[in-house]
């Protein structure tokens, strides 16, 4: 076990879970230790009420992510005002294309057992669809994307690098991907990961050990829905900010993503759904505030964010 660790730390990585972790000494470029993410904007409305209701509780969201069903099911017109109001609002949108599953007839995802063999994009020509779709979305003005494929977000960096999409383009990798300890979240770093959402079910020991190895934010949940597990980490989110600094925090309250984000949601739903985040994004923000007075949240519109450029 000796040569197994020492292996590990030669690799640069912890050879441990991090049961005491000391203070993250990274921050965001604003000197701020986290900052708030929700998800689940689907259309320009729930934008719309997302902002409304930031501005009449006085809290800050900087980062959403959008259509959570897929930017398929929204048209030009409606990407582009979207892409409007988050510039105006200086909020982060990190679009989600496709849809990525069940894009075709492949369903082995969607079986008891066929569940364990990742999210991945089926074949070149959904490969070739879901980069089409993205570059629909950066024609609207978007400049962040949810990347669940290791393989996309390899051709995506080098997409980048090469000119062929915006060189200012966010790649955020999301829980979907599966990763859960530092050599995969290096991993992903490396293929050009700019945000990384470890799973959702990770203790503070472990996340810790992932941010010593790593330096892009870290995107933790601290509400999941339901069916993915079901928890509050609302009082160990001071701790988490403090050990794992640069984090954004999720908020996923609801019994599943696939009801809850469902495209055929009607309006009020969303609204109801996204006015509930706000509250518990306040509350968040309220209790680190209280716990730990020292740890800061980002003021609203950091320069830095993948604001969109419509």
């Amino acid at each position: 076990m000796d040569a197994v660790r020492k292996a590990m730390e030669e690799a640069g990585i912890p050879a441990t879970d991090l049961l005491a972790p000391g203070p993250s000494a990274a921050r965001f470029p604003d000197g701020a230790h986290y900052r708030i993410e929700i998800a689940g904007v689907e259309r320009l409305s729930a934008l719309e009420d997302l902002v409304q209701e930031c501005e009449r509780r006085k809290t800050v969201v900087h980062r959403i992510i959008a259509t959570v069903a897929g930017s398929l099911y929204v048209d030009k017109q409606e990407l582009r005002a979207m892409a409007k109001l988050a510039a105006e609002k200086r909020i982060e949108v990190i679009m989600t294309p496709g849809p990525q599953r069940g894009m075709d007839t492949g369903r082995q995802l969607a079986t008891s057992e066929g569940l364990v063999s990742g999210m991945r994009i089926r074949g070149q020509d959904n490969l070739a669809f879901v980069l089409k779709e993205i570059m629909r979305c950066i024609d609207a003005g978007f400049r962040g994307f949810l990347v669940t494929d290791e393989g996309l977000l390899w051709l995506l960096n080098g997409m980048r690098e090469k000119g062929q999409i915006p060189k200012d383009v966010l790649l955020k990798v999301s829980v979907f991907a599966g990763h859960a300890n530092a050599a995969g979240c290096k991993l992903l770093e490396s293929l050009g990961a700019n945000s990384i959402n470890p799973l959702a079910d990770l203790s503070l020991p472990m996340l810790a050990a992932i941010r010593k190895a790593t330096t892009v934010p870290l995107d933790v949940y601290v509400m999941l829905v339901r069916a993915m597990g079901g928890f509050n980490r609302f009082y160990e989110a001071a701790s988490i900010a403090r050990a794992c600094s640069p984090c954004y925090f999720k908020i996923e309250p609801g019994e599943s993503e696939a009801a809850i984000y469902a495209p055929w949601n009607d309006a009020a739903f969303h609204r109801n759904l996204i006015q509930e985040k706000v509250r518990y994004a306040g509350i968040v923000a309220e209790l680190i505030g209280d716990l730990d007075p020292s740890i800061r949240i980002s003021g609203p519109g950091p320069r830095d964010l993948a604001v969109p450029k419509p």
